[in-house]
């Protein structure tokens, strides 16, 4: 006789989930900037309510991944797509150096200064990408990647992807923390 399957909570009631409701008859720039919005939301989802020691648990070792960690990733991730390829800006990373290439997870740190600082630019990145998006003239503009153009439609897609693939990852962090999993 089979034991029960035993499913952890959730992290909140469908009716209330923010990643809902948004456009699903748009056309592309409207179904990637959703997509990506509700990437963004999940990776926030799978952050809230833990302190600055649970969101810098690192998952096993050897490897420095955590939350946190995850947060400083994206911040670096979202200014590198838009500030420095699409829009061309001087814009180098915020956590990640010549000398430390791990620095967003190396830095994720237990400080609740560290994880105001993640969200602050996160947060700051991820409207300065909206704000892109929304007053490019199409998804066809291109920006420089060391030498190779990429289309903009190219980057939302990547970024989709970006999160996704984290977000897989954060489902396992937070499980391993207080064993809630994702939606």
């Amino acid at each position: 006789m089979s034991s029960p399957r035993r499913r952890a909570d959730l992290f909140l009631d469908p009716a209330d989930d923010p990643r809902e409701g948004g456009p699903s008859l748009g056309d592309e720039r409207a179904t990637l900037t959703e997509f990506l919005r509700y990437q963004r939301l999940t990776l926030e989802l799978k952050c809230s309510g833990l302190d600055a020691v649970a969101l810098a648990r690192r998952s096993v070792e050897p490897s420095t991944m955590s939350l946190l960690g995850l947060v400083r990733h994206m911040a670096d991730v979202e200014r590198g797509w838009f500030r420095r390829v699409m829009a061309g800006q001087d814009a180098p990373p915020y956590y990640r150096t010549d000398t430390d290439p791990d620095g967003d997870f190396d830095g994720a740190v237990p400080d609740p200064a560290v994880v105001a600082d993640a969200w602050e630019v996160w947060r700051a990145e991820c409207a300065f990408a909206d704000r892109f998006v929304a007053g490019a003239p199409s998804l066809d503009v291109t920006g420089d990647d060391r030498g190779e153009l990429t289309s903009l439609r190219e980057v939302l897609v990547h970024m989709i992807e970006e999160y996704a693939r984290h977000n897989g990852h954060a489902d396992l962090l937070r499980e391993r923390i207080d064993g809630r999993i994702g939606q």
